[in-house]
């Protein structure tokens, strides 16, 4: 059976949560699953809790914990992604410096400064890892769960490795959905396409009646106009892919209607994440509040975390999967069962009104073949205009990563669509010299 590669094994509770659905389908239960972080402490108690899981269930599974990332690929044939270089004290740069220029980003993982020097911090130790994987195990699938995605999976298609880039934004998005418009997740049935975080539905259909009319007005009658939504927490979700957990509101989701009712669409990320996305809603604490009247601030989320909270939440679960894609490309492609996950993938024509090249989000189908990107096609032009706005600041932050370039990264922030309608210019260019000093430990690149 396969062995599988855990690249930052030691994160607060997404490595766990993908052991355990790994280890849920009795064909993969007897893989081999090596267990790679550089923080040993962190490392040893996520082997420790790993291993508790195998006892517990009697299970043949092998858990190996390495701190040698090339002893960790040699021979993988599954490679999963799943860390945050810099880690908090770098993530709080992100957000923090930012924040003193008048930039708030209430996550700062996927676009804007923050995601851009997430981004920065990141690519390179990607196409490290690549270049390991050409040589230790040049055929293994790479599941890359680390933001921001769609900038590191366009760097990894430089590579020539197999990569598809994972998140569940599609799953929590249909799940809340199908609650909004009171039927089981079963009975909605999408197509979507876009770029990360910014994917659209581009049909939701409960059998042969199209729900986009009863959508629209449901989302206006709760979240439009100009009351105050009350947030509805509907679940807690652990499987973050940076590691962390967080919670996706269904009751304050007055930024994706207001984007539904200008757009016509809905598209995939959480009103809070969305938000920074677009010119739209950040421009000032008043207008955030407006929007979205219950703050929400994923870097103080992580920075609370106890690291020894999540093996009791995993192990409540029971041999349940979660809704990561990640097992079941991993079971797909082992025993040739058949299924459609939506990835991150390079635009060879996919999405022929998105740039060539740039990272989309997509339909794949998954079989022993591995993972099969479907074409969709044309995506309404409006919907497209809004992805490119992001693919610009993507595709410049790549090549700043890439090539050690500061102008492209000048460029990429002061192209961002939020910065650009908060900041000026001269603000942009300090904000950015700033971050580049505070974050110089982890951009090689740059010295």
């Amino acid at each position: 059976m396969p062995t599988i590669t855990i690249i930052g094994a030691g994160g607060y509770v997404f490595p766990l949560t993908l052991i355990r659905d790994i280890v849920a389908f009795p064909e993969l239960c007897d893989s081999t699953i090596v267990m790679m972080d550089i923080d040993a402490k962190r490392l040893e108690d996520r082997g420790r809790m790993a291993q508790q899981l195998i006892d517990r269930y009697k299970l043949p599974t092998r858990i190996v914990t390495t701190i040698d990332r090339r002893m960790a690929l040699r021979n993988a044939e599954y490679v999963v992604i799943a860390f945050q270089v810099g880690g908090l004290a770098a993530y709080q740069m992100d957000v923090e410096i930012p924040r003193r220029y008048g930039l708030d980003q209430c996550v700062g993982d996927t676009l804007g400064p923050g995601g851009v020097f997430r981004g920065l911090r990141t690519i390179p130790v990607l196409l490290d890892i690549a270049r390991d994987m050409q040589e230790l195990c040049p055929n293994a699938l790479l599941l890359q769960y680390a933001n921001p995605m769609a900038t590191n999976c366009w760097a990894l298609n430089t590579t020539g490795i197999a990569n598809v880039g994972l998140c569940h934004s599609v799953q929590n998005t249909s799940h809340m959905l199908a609650r909004q418009l009171g039927i089981t997740d079963d009975a909605l049935q999408f197509r979507v396409a876009g770029i990360n975080h910014q994917a659209w539905f581009l049909e939701l259909r409960s059998g042969n009646v199209d729900m986009y009319p009863q959508l629209r007005e449901v989302m206006q009658s709760q979240h439009g106009g100009n009351q105050t939504a009350s947030v509805s927490r509907y679940d807690t979700d652990h499987s973050q892919q940076s590691g962390e957990d967080t919670v996706y509101e269904g009751g304050q989701e007055r930024v994706r209607t207001a984007i539904l009712q200008t757009f016509g669409y809905f598209h995939t990320e959480s009103s809070h994440h969305a938000s920074e996305y677009v010119p739209y809603f950040r421009k000032s604490p008043d207008l955030v509040h407006t929007y979205l009247p219950e703050r929400w601030d994923y870097y103080e989320l992580c920075a609370a975390h106890n690291m020894n909270d999540p093996m009791s939440w995993v192990m409540n679960q029971g041999l349940t999967p979660s809704h990561e894609y990640g097992a079941y490309i991993i079971h797909s492609c082992e025993t040739n069962t058949p299924r459609v996950i939506y990835g991150n993938v390079e635009n060879t024509g996919l999405i022929q009104n998105l740039p060539s090249g740039c990272c989309v989000e997509v339909p794949c189908l998954v079989d022993s073949n591995g993972v099969q990107p479907i074409t969709v096609g044309v995506i309404p032009p409006q919907c497209a205009a809004l992805n490119h706005a992001c693919i610009h600041v993507q595709q410049l932050a790549v090549h700043g990563a890439i090539h050690g370039d500061r102008d492209a990264v000048h460029h990429a922030i002061a192209l961002d669509p939020l910065t650009s309608a908060v900041l000026t210019l001269p603000q942009i260019h300090a904000m950015v010299a700033e971050m580049f000093r505070a974050e110089s430990p982890w951009l090689p690149q740059f010295q």
